[in-house]
């Protein structure tokens, strides 16, 4: 339960730094609100990979197979997120609402998945 605790706080941090860039890039005209947030998830997903393998998987390998296996699982993060997002729209629901749901479920797959395969030990697998 710490490990998760500790994955949700890095995941608010980096979700922070998306949020920021995406602001001031759109803001100060830089860019396109698309781009821009393109631009935010992926830097908060660098946030969280150093943020996780430093505070929430400390001793786990961090190698370039750990960050890509990282970077697939943030992919399916933002995959699912956009999925719920989406069927809860449809079904009538606040987007916020469901932006909320999603994010639940995104955080605990992907804790689990980088748990068990990005940040994984050879005696975790």
């Amino acid at each position: 339960m710490k490990r998760f605790a500790r994955y949700a706080m890095v995941g608010a941090v980096a979700t922070a730094v998306h949020y920021a860039i995406l602001t001031a890039c759109v803001e100060a005209s830089l860019l396109a609100p698309e781009l821009a947030a393109a631009l935010g998830a992926w830097v908060g997903a660098q946030v969280a990979f150093a943020g996780n393998a430093r505070f929430t998987f400390d001793g786990a390998p961090v190698n370039v197979v750990s960050w890509l296996r990282f970077q697939i699982v943030a992919v399916l993060g933002a995959i699912i997120s956009f999925a719920i997002v989406g069927a809860g729209v449809r079904a009538g629901w606040h987007y916020l609402l469901a932006q909320v749901l999603a994010t639940g479920v995104a955080l605990v797959v992907t804790f689990e998945i980088n748990r068990r395969w990005s940040f994984a030990t050879p005696l975790q697998r």
